[in-house]
Parts: C-alpha cells; sequence; structure tokens
C-alpha cells in the first residue's frame, strides 16, 4: 500500500511569514491554485482510493481541486488528526516574533523536537501531534485495501511521515521542511514502523 502526504498549497500567511498552527488559517494564494492543478495531474497516474484531509480550509481547498483533476472522483474523509501542530498563543503572529519571545522552544521546534517544550505558549506536545497523526494514518490502512493520500500541514506532516519511517524524535526534522505542494510517498503493508520512505519533499512536477 503506498501512503500519499501532500502539504497543502502556499498561503498569504506562508507568504507573510506568520504562524498558522491548528487554528489559524488563510486563504490559498492565487498562484498556489495552479501548482496545486499541476500536483492534481500528475497524481492521476496513481490508483488511489481514499483522499484523507485536515478541515483546516487551506488543506480542504487543496484536497478538493487536486479531486476535482481526476476524471472518476474520490470521497474526501476529513479527519481533525490531520490538522496542523497546535501552537497556542502563537498562531497568527510573525515567526520572527515568535523566535524572539520563545527562542529555545522555537530552535528546538525547527531541529530537535525531542527537547521542544511548548507550555509557555500552550501549544502541543510532539507526543500529541504524533499519536493523533498516526492514529488517522493507521484507520486509513483499516478501511482502505489500495492506496491512500492525505492533504495535511508542514510542521505535522514533517514529524509524522519521518516518525512512520523509524526516525527516533531528536531527527524528526533532519530531513528538513516540506514545501507546499510538494509530494512524499510511505509504503507499507502493515501499520508498523518503520514504513518505507520512497519520497521526500518531491515537488519536480510543478511548473
Amino acid at each position: 500500500m503506498k501512503l500519499f502526504f501532500i502539504r497543502h498549497g502556499k498561503t498569504e500567511w506562508n507568504q507573510q511569514m506568520r504562524l498558522q498552527g491548528k487554528t489559524g488559517d488563510s486563504a490559498l494564494l492565487p498562484e498556489s491554485l495552479d501548482e496545486i492543478a499541476c500536483l492534481g495531474d500528475y497524481l492521476k497516474q496513481f490508483e488511489i482510493e481514499t483522499i484523507y484531509a485536515s478541515p483546516s480550509l487551506r488543506a480542504r481547498r487543496t484536497a478538493e481541486i487536486i479531486n476535482q483533476r481526476r476524471e472518476l472522483t474520490l470521497p474526501i474523509v476529513y479527519r481533525e488528526g490531520l490538522r496542523e501542530w497546535g501552537l497556542g498563543d502563537l498562531e497568527g503572529t510573525l515567526i520572527e516574533e515568535a523566535r524572539a519571545k520563545h527562542p529555545e522552544a522555537m530552535t528546538n521546534f525547527r531541529s530537535d523536537l525531542s527537547q521542544y517544550n511548548p507550555s509557555a505558549f500552550g501549544g502541543e506536545t510532539v507526543t500529541q501531534v504524533l499519536e493523533r497523526f498516526s492514529r488517522v494514518v493507521q484507520i486509513a490502512m483499516l478501511e482502505n485495501s489500495g492506496n491512500v493520500l492525505f492533504v495535511s500541514h508542514g510542521a505535522a506532516l514533517t514529524a509524522g511521515i519521518n516518525y512512520l519511517a523509524g526516525e527516533p524524535l531528536h531527527r524528526l526534522r533532519n530531513r528538513g521542511g516540506l514545501g507546499n505542494n510538494t509530494l512524499s510517498i510511505l509504503n507499507a503493508e502493515v501499520f508498523e514502523r518503520p514504513f518505507t520512505l520512497e519520497a521526500w519533499n518531491d515537488g519536480a512536477f510543478l511548473k
């Protein structure tokens, strides 16, 4: 079974370098819509049984556009567990401001999640994010016999994919972050780590 993971299209807050997090949201940029269409066209070569998406507007719209590019549209299932990493009071703030207020936490968020402590701003822990993300993947594997597509968010996907690929907490960010509208692929027949990482942050199909 192939598990396809997509980060949503680029948004206004992405462009402004703001933290969106779990509850923050902003509209997709017009130029991102064309990139999502390219991604959807690229994905038409793969047989996919179901799309699972975060309910956040930016992910939901990305999933819808991808689905519209297929000859036969697929069911889209929205799961709370695919939302972005909850960043508490920092959601909506500029990344530069967040780093100034919480330098140690923000450095660890980007480099070493084993040391990440979000208690000062009421954010989600790495354990909370990995548990909910993994639960969605596990349920999807039980509900489908074929390939599955997930549309989610940068920080949650980066940690979740690397965790399923067998990386320890301190290495979850070692491959860097994911670009908007990029594709990563895991292969697995049963829900047991490590999954096989086939592709990471692939955007070669974007025009």
